[in-house]
C-alpha cells in the first residue's frame, strides 16, 4: 500500500518559505556590500590620481618658494623637507602618487627647486625628479684669505666652509689645476657668480678658474700683463697690494704706477699691507717695527720684489688699475693729513719726509 507523506502543516510551510526568503535576502545583502566595497576602493583609487593630478597640493601663498635637497636625501627626508616648509598639505595623496610615478630612488635627486604657488602634487613631483635647477648669486668680497672664501661661500652653497676648505689645501688638487696654497686666491675675483646650490667644493674651485679665465679674456688684460713684463700671478699680487693700501679707486693706478716704479728700480717694495698680512696682525691699527721687521717671504720690508702669493682677493678695480698704471716719477706716497682717505705722492724721500711729517703732525693734534 502506498504511504502518504503526512499533510504539513500551513504554519511550517510558511516558516520555511519565509527562511528561505531570508536566505536569499541576506546573499543579496551580502552582495550588494560587496560592491559597495568594490565601488568604494575602486572610486578611492580613481579619486587619488585624480587629486593628485588634478587638485592643487601647494598652497596659494608661500613665504618661501625655494625647497634645498641636500645631496644623499632619502624620500623621508624629502617629506619631511616638504612638510616642513609647507609644499605638501595631503602627506597619504604625495606618498601615493610618489609610488605611482616612481620617484622613489635609492639615490634621491638633490638641488635647489623653486616651488610654485597651486601646483599640484603631481607638478611638485616632477619638477623635483627632473625640473631645472634654480641658481644661487654667489657674493665674494675682498676676503684676506682661503679661508675667509671658503666661509663666504659656504653661506650660499651646500658644501660647509671645512669641506671647501679642506679642497682648498689638497696639495694634489691644487697640482692637477696649475695651483698652490700660495696662488689659489688669484683664482678668486671679486665678484656675483651664478650657480647650482648643491655645486660641490671642486665644481666650485673649478668653476671660479673657469670666470677667471674669462675675466682675463677681457679688455685685453693678458696682453697689457705682458706689456707690464708681468705675468697674471704677478698682476694680481700687486693688485691685492693696492687693494689693501687704499680704498679710493682714483688713487689705485697712481699707486700702481709708485710700486712698478719701484720693481723697475730694484727697489723693496715696502709696503705696510704686506708685513701686516706676514704677521696675520690684521686688527692693527699702526704699523711698527715689530711688522716690518718680521721675517717672512710675504714681507717686502724684508725682501725685494712681490712676495710669493697675493695678500687677499684683488678686486677688479685694483687689476685694472695695475693693467693701466698712471705713469709718472713718484716713489714715495704716505697719508693726506685730512679725512679723505688718500694719499699725497712724492718723487724723492725729502719730499717724502714733508709728507710724513705732515700726516704725523695732524695725528698728534687730532689726539690732543
Amino acid at each position: 500500500m502506498t504511504k502518504l507523506a503526512p499533510l504539513q502543516h500551513p504554519q511550517a510551510q510558511l516558516f520555511r518559505h519565509k527562511n528561505m526568503n531570508s536566505k536569499k535576502s541576506s546573499a543579496r545583502r551580502g552582495i550588494l556590500a560587496l560592491m559597495l566595497v568594490l565601488l568604494l576602493g575602486g572610486a578611492y583609487f580613481a579619486w587619488e590620481p585624480i587629486k593628485g593630478f588634478w587638485f592643487p597640493a601647494v598652497p596659494s601663498e608661500l613665504a618661501d618658494p625655494y625647497v634645498c635637497i641636500p645631496t644623499g636625501s632619502s624620500f623621508e627626508d624629502i617629506v619631511r623637507i616638504l612638510k616642513k616648509q609647507g609644499f605638501v598639505r595631503d602627506e597619504v595623496n604625495f606618498r601615493w602618487l610618489s609610488d605611482q610615478m616612481k620617484f622613489k630612488k635609492d639615490k634621491m635627486r638633490s638641488g635647489r627647486f623653486k616651488v610654485e604657488p597651486g601646483w599640484t602634487n603631481r607638478q611638485l613631483i616632477q619638477h623635483l625628479r627632473t625640473g631645472e635647477q634654480s641658481p644661487v648669486k654667489v657674493v665674494l668680497n675682498n676676503e684676506r684669505l682661503t679661508e675667509e672664501v671658503a666661509g663666504k661661500a659656504s653661506k650660499f652653497i651646500e658644501s660647509d666652509s671645512l669641506a671647501l676648505l679642506a679642497v682648498f689645501r689638497d696639495k694634489t688638487f691644487l697640482q692637477e689645476i696649475g695651483y698652490s696654497e700660495e696662488t689659489l686666491l688669484t683664482a678668486f675675483i671679486p665678484n656675483t657668480y651664478e650657480m647650482y646650490w648643491n655645486t660641490d667644493p671642486k665644481s666650485f674651485v673649478n668653476k671660479m678658474i673657469k670666470e677667471h679665465a674669462a675675466f682675463w679674456d677681457k679688455n685685453n688684460r693678458r696682453a697689457k700683463a705682458q706689456a707690464l713684463g708681468l705675468n697674471e700671478l704677478e698682476v694680481y699680487t700687486l693688485a691685492s697690494i693696492v687693494e689693501r693700501e687704499t680704498n679710493a679707486n682714483i688713487e689705485k693706478a697712481t699707486i700702481a704706477g709708485v710700486y712698478l716704479n719701484r720693481l723697475r728700480i730694484g727697489m723693496k717694495l715696502q709696503a705696510d699691507p704686506t708685513s701686516v698680512f706676514a704677521t696675520r696682525d690684521f686688527g692693527t691699527r699702526r704699523v711698527t717695527e715689530y711688522h716690518t721687521s718680521y721675517d717672512s717671504p710675504y714681507n717686502t720690508y724684508v725682501y725685494k720684489g712681490l712676495p710669493p702669493g697675493p695678500i687677499s682677493m684683488a678686486s677688479i678695480p685694483s687689476i685694472d688699475a695695475v693693467l693701466n698704471p698712471e705713469k709718472h716719477n713718484y716713489l714715495y706716497f704716505c697719508a693726506k693729513p685730512d679725512e679723505s682717505g688718500t694719499h699725497a705722492f712724492a718723487e724723492t724721500f725729502a719730499a717724502h719726509k714733508v709728507n710724513a711729517e705732515r700726516f704725523q703732525t695732524y695725528v698728534r693734534q687730532r689726539r690732543m
